[in-house]
């Protein structure tokens, strides 16, 4: 089997990783392939056909409504009065509801705070006025230290922030594609206005974006992150269940060429490892990606020692799926959705943090999708493989290296070992059961025969005419029995 074939199933052209539409950006999974721009406004079509069709449909149905009502107008010309006022009641009714179903698309699309809300925000929100905790209360101060630098515009961005928190305070109950929608708006206004209305330098903007994220996302963090209104954790769980299912996948089957066996390699695939898990502990969107940046770095790394060579996207993409095999990273979807939803966009649509990003949804999308003809396995292999009735054979303790570390290959001996305990065990136990099945089945067959032979011949015990005396009765005449012997003395 060529290395080729081997690398066909998980090869991804970097065509794919860019937006679908072509503007050039990074596309990604949940967006349908779009990047962040071009899917809201594939969005903003969609909902606003969406909210026409309901328009056209709640004309229609008002017509209809008005056309039956002149027909019984018709019809029953000497209705009385109190049966007219009980219809006009009832259509009302009716026109309420579907203008305010229509409504709320209206409601779900708007960018701006209404003044409504910008008079309630004002009033302080108890939720916002508890006591925070250490790290928000730190990151409150440092976002204040920050924006001291940039004096009115400093000032002036605060208060944004803080409106916009009293408002997401008051659409806690929305959707949660509705305040991810909510928040890209605020992201792209703010930059806006930073670069365009308060004059700051375009570095210095990036830099004042990472500074709002980490501070509106800190507070925002607990009621956003995998919501109960929807299904981040069960998919959480879907993964997680696949992965696991996944263990015996070997780096050999992804074609993975990074050799472990090289100490500084071998650390550094560990340090991947525990960038990817340690990306669930963080609370900003910025920080997890910087996790996943440092894992997908330290990939890098081991490949370009291993091949003594930089390494290209066709060996990255297979080792970091390697590396979620191997972290099986805790709460893995619902990170990935929360990054996608509440990420400053510009973040995930261009730079290595987007690049890395972009791949490591495709390494789980691989991961959801891996078959035998992924691996370059039979079908059987495959099923064998994950029921765990076996395992991959591990290397041959022959073809060692001379200077392999004596551990490793003791390692493998003992797995060796230990498979054939296992296939020795299934030997023993399969044999056992049958042996017990034969014991049933013999146990339950001479049943049967006996009960056969007693109905065929039945026993018939007669009883005895004459009753037995007693031994111990006092009647000797009828007893019959010998006279006691007497003792004999005889000469000496």
């Amino acid at each position: 089997m060529s290395l080729k074939s081997e690398r066909r199933a998980i090869h991804v052209d970097q065509s794919e990783l860019l937006c679908k539409k072509g503007c050039g950006y990074y596309g990604n999974p949940a967006w349908q392939g779009f990047c962040s721009k071009c899917w809201r406004e594939e969005y903003q079509k969609a909902r606003q056909k969406q909210i026409q069709e309901d328009w056209e449909l709640a004309e229609r149905l008002q017509r209809e409504e008005e056309e039956a009502y002149a027909s019984s107008q018709g019809a029953q010309g000497g209705q009385t009065s109190l049966g007219f006022t009980k219809f006009e009641e009832k259509k009302s009714n009716e026109k309420a509801r579907k203008v305010t179903t229509v409504k709320k698309f209206f409601t779900a699309s708007s960018k701006s705070v209404p003044k409504k809300d910008m008079k309630e925000a004002k009033a302080p929100s108890p939720s916002l006025t508890r006591q925070y905790s250490i790290e928000t209360d730190r990151v409150s101060k440092d976002f204040i230290e920050f924006l001291k630098t940039y004096h009115k515009a400093g000032h002036d961005v605060y208060k944004q922030c803080k409106v916009f928190l009293e408002t997401i305070h008051h659409k806690k109950e929305s959707n949660i594609d509705e305040l991810s929608e909510f928040t890209q708006d605020f992201y792209q206004n703010t930059a806006d206005k930073l670069q365009m209305y308060w004059k700051v330098p375009p570095n210095k903007v990036e830099e004042a974006m990472d500074q709002i994220e980490k501070f509106i996302m800190t507070r925002l963090y607990k009621h956003v992150f995998c919501p109960e209104t929807t299904d981040d954790e069960k998919k959480d769980l879907t993964v997680q269940k696949r992965i696991r299912a996944l263990h015996w996948v070997t780096p050999q089957m992804l074609c993975v060429p990074v050799n472990e066996d090289i100490p500084e390699v071998s650390d550094m695939v560990v340090k991947a490892i525990t960038d990817i898990i340690e990306m669930d502990s963080k609370r900003i969107p910025r920080d997890k990606l910087a996790c996943i940046t440092g894992c997908s770095k330290q990939i890098f790394n081991a490949i370009r020692i291993t091949k003594n060579e930089p390494a290209s996207a066709d060996d990255f993409l297979p080792t970091l799926i390697y590396i979620v095999l191997k972290a099986n990273p805790p709460r893995l979807q619902s990170n990935i959705q929360y990054i996608t939803r509440f990420c400053n966009p510009s973040r995930l649509m261009t730079g290595e943090d987007g690049y890395y990003f972009t791949n490591l949804c495709c390494a789980i999308a691989f991961i959801e999708k891996l078959d035998a003809q992924s691996l370059n396995l039979s079908e059987e292999e495959f099923s064998r493989y994950m029921s765990g009735q076996a395992s991959p054979k591990k290397q041959d303790t022959d073809i060692w290296d001379a200077d392999t570390c004596p551990g490793v290959k003791q390692m493998h001996r003992n797995l060796d070992l230990l498979s054939q305990l296992s296939e020795r065990q299934e030997r023993i136990v399969t044999g056992a059961k049958k042996l017990e099945k034969d014991l049933i089945d013999w146990t339950e067959e001479v049943t049967r025969d006996v009960q056969d032979i007693v109905e065929k011949y039945p026993l018939h015990i007669k009883a005895n005419s004459q009753a037995l005396a007693s031994i111990d009765s006092e009647n000797v005449e009828d007893d019959r029995l010998p006279p006691p012997l007497q003792p004999q003395v005889y000469a000496g």
